[in-house]
């Protein structure tokens, strides 16, 4: 059965309000600008819950722990974060507690398996867009702190397409759009695409299918979105790769541990380190510098 991307292509698209390029430019102050590396934002989405999203983040950022890289990932579904919970963690704080308390960042960090740090996020953040210039120059001066020994900065995004969502999406440098094989999981996977396309043209998208029976079924689905993206929109998206239907993940997750961790040789832990490796070797675009990079990011979040 082909998903009906017509409904999504129909409907009435996001509004764009400025472009990621204008609202840099027009935001007041100087920015300093530093020579140091910074790490590489890819933001990880779907179209709709229940395809594995969280599991893909978690697993994907130890696998690229592993290969040698400093990973942070924040847990950016602020409704409903769930990234502690598949991990068995408890953290005393979130970011809240940056920005409406005595924290630092360092501080509500939580450590992760295979040494990945973790922001929880979980609640209280409806006041993000309360913030005054001094608790957002503040903000941006803590993550700026995270630049010197880190190599990936993921961002768990929440399902759907809310303005938050959308906002972390249009500031990643990168986008991971996470679908599994069935319709609705795919006609919503390209409504995010679409949403973000019509705000950003150029932005680079990679799609990823979980959870499929073979990685020929995983390219077909990828082909089907590709070529509804290519026919309506004029761009394609790029195919990141797939994750095998396991019975080994589920059995991981009501363990609270990876399955990458728990069963190392499992077909779905291969696919993640293929995964990481691949994602690892890419040539990675949109590189800003020092504090412009978070400033982009949290500007445009808490706008």
């Amino acid at each position: 059965m082909k998903p009906d991307f017509n409904r999504q292509h129909s409907a009435t698209g996001h509004q764009s309000s400025k472009s990621q390029a204008s609202r840099l430019a027009s935001s007041k102050g100087s920015v300093l600008k530093v020579d140091a590396p910074t790490p590489k934002i890819v933001a990880v989405t779907s179209g709709k819950g229940g395809v594995g999203k969280t599991n893909v983040v978690a697993n994907l950022a130890v696998c690229l722990s592993e290969l040698g890289n400093k990973v942070v990932v924040l847990d950016a579904d602020f409704g409903l974060a769930n990234l502690d919970v598949l991990l068995g963690l408890t953290p005393r704080y979130h970011l809240g507690h940056v920005l409406f308390g005595n924290k630092s960042l360092t501080e509500i960090m939580v450590q992760g398996p295979k040494g990945i740090r973790i922001i929880p996020a979980s609640s209280g953040l409806q006041r993000m867009s309360e913030l005054t210039s001094a608790q957002r120059t503040h903000l941006v001066e803590c993550f700026t702190s995270l630049d010197i020994d880190t190599d990936y900065f993921i961002i768990d995004t929440a399902a759907g397409i809310s303005r938050n969502v959308i906002h972390f999406l249009l500031s990643a440098q990168e986008v991971i759009v996470v679908s599994a094989p069935e319709p609705t999981a795919i006609v919503d996977a390209y409504a995010v695409i679409k949403i973000i396309l019509a705000e950003d043209p150029q932005k680079r998208i990679q799609v990823l299918i979980n959870s499929v029976e073979s990685a020929d079924d995983a390219h077909e689905v990828y082909c089907q979105i590709n070529s509804v993206v290519k026919k309506f929109l004029n761009r394609e998206v790029d195919y990141l790769g797939h994750v095998n239907r396991d019975a080994c993940v589920p059995q991981a997750v009501r363990s609270q541990t990876l399955v990458t961790h728990r069963y190392p040789n499992a077909s779905s832990s291969r696919c993640f380190r293929n995964l990481a490796r691949r994602l690892g070797q890419q040539e990675h675009s949109e590189q800003f510098e020092g504090e412009l990079v978070w400033e982009k990011l949290l500007n445009d979040w808490v706008n």
